[in-house]
């Protein structure tokens, strides 16, 4: 029921806020809703139409929220007629429709909002994330993240602009912030960032429904192309992620059998189709990355100059801290531990890294690459108490458990 509700709020939500227009106040209406249909459905049963249910119990609830302000009576008969008809217009509106979803993302990315506020507040109010999960995709703390996206709502309810549906203009205007939606819930759900799974299918499936369906409104767009291109590349390795007991399995380690081949090829068609129309944009780069991994019949077949030259470009166009890291785990490739390392040192001083476990986790590598044994298990450790998804934290302890004891073999043979 927890899969049916997460995905039937956005579809709820979409429809209070085409009808009334205020987002925070429908935000909560269909919290309430969902906390009473947890309460109640156990009980009695799903509904034979449970969205339009949703939507009825939310629409209730802000008929009680207009009729309580005063600045706002005025629309209490409007209110009172929009009830009574609540049952009518529910199956007219709840009928199913594949972009629901979708429509609600470019209506989050409100015009009042900076491009990374519109996204923060998409990601918590549609995407399902929670403010921690926003907070580690943004590389800052979970208060400052809270504190966007309470602003960002303020924002929009000041702003004097409409929340509404989007016309073709907003919808051109709002792209890129959609897609980054897209991108940072397909992250989400491919390593999610707390929990006892490596992975959540349910974002990482719906972040590809809904960038196929971006697609498939605009085939021409380059970037929507590589964002669908990147992710289906990436997803197709899923299955080889991990082992029988959840453990995880680095992308050197895997059984390339079990790779979805069919997913690489249509991502490798993708990408094919799309580089050769002008300009490359970031999503097209990491989508070449992946594909590069992903034709490499074994893991020592992989061309990681070519890696390190398309990291090169990506820098130049999106030089953020994650995007240094990958590029100094692609030089150490190709120059050596020592070159990674070196690169490594000048991310030390990036505070949004410092709480992050990918940067002990590369460090721990590179180290053990080199033969320092003692330096790579304390960074181990480190990068363990650094994240709070189980599969990574127990491979990390893993890790430095394997080295203490080869150290201890070693030492007991002198």
């Amino acid at each position: 029921m927890e899969l049916l509700l997460r995905d039937l709020a956005p579809q709820a939500l979409g429809a209070v806020i085409r009808r009334f227009r205020d987002f925070a106040a429908a935000e909560d209406a269909v919290q309430e809703a969902m906390i009473a249909a947890a309460l109640q459905w156990p009980r009695e049963g799903v509904p034979n139409n449970p969205q339009a249910w949703l939507i009825q119990v939310a629409s209730r609830r802000m008929a009680d929220h207009i009729r309580s302000e005063s600045a706002r009576r005025h629309r209490e008969s409007e209110v009172a007629l929009e009830a009574s008809r609540t049952s009518a217009v529910a199956a007219i509106e709840t009928r199913p429709q594949e972009d629901d979803t979708l429509i609600l993302f470019f209506m989050c990315c409100h015009p009042a909002l900076t491009p990374s506020s519109a996204i923060s507040l998409t990601l918590r109010a549609v995407g399902g994330l929670t403010t921690a999960e926003i907070a580690h995709a943004f590389l800052v703390p979970e208060a400052t993240m809270a504190q966007r996206i309470s602003r960002a709502k303020q924002s929009i309810k000041t702003s004097g602009i409409p929340f509404e549906l989007t016309t073709a203009k907003d919808r051109a205007q709002r792209l890129l912030a959609v897609l980054h939606v897209l991108y940072l819930i397909f992250n989400e759900g491919y390593t999610s960032t707390a929990g006892p799974d490596l992975r959540r299918d349910d974002l990482a499936h719906e972040a590809i429904r809904l960038t196929r369906i971006v697609h498939k409104l605009q085939p021409d767009e380059a970037e929507i192309a590589g964002l669908l291109a990147l992710m289906l590349l990436t997803d197709a390795r899923h299955r080889a992620r991990t082992n029988a007991k959840g453990e995880l399995i680095l992308l050197a380690q895997q059984d390339r059998e079990l790779w979805n081949h069919k997913q690489i090829a249509e991502g490798v068609a993708l990408l094919s189709a799309t580089l050769p129309k002008g300009s490359v944009g970031p999503y097209q780069l990491q989508a070449a990355i992946a594909a590069v991994h992903d034709e490499a019949a074994r893991s020592e077949d992989t061309d990681w100059p070519q890696i390190l030259a398309l990291y090169d470009l990506l820098k130049r166009i999106s030089d953020n801290p994650m995007v240094r890291l990958n590029h100094a785990i692609a030089s150490a490739m190709v120059h050596g531990p020592a070159k990674g390392l070196e690169l490594l040192t000048a991310l030390d001083a990036d505070t949004r890294l410092a709480d992050h476990h990918r940067l002990d986790a590369v460090r721990a590598h590179l180290l053990e690459l080199t033969g320092d044994r003692n330096g790579a298990i304390k960074h181990y450790r480190a990068a363990a108490t650094k994240t709070a998804n189980l599969p990574e934290r127990n491979y990390l302890l893993m890790q430095a458990a394997r080295l203490s004891s080869e150290l201890a073999v070693m030492n007991k043979e002198d």
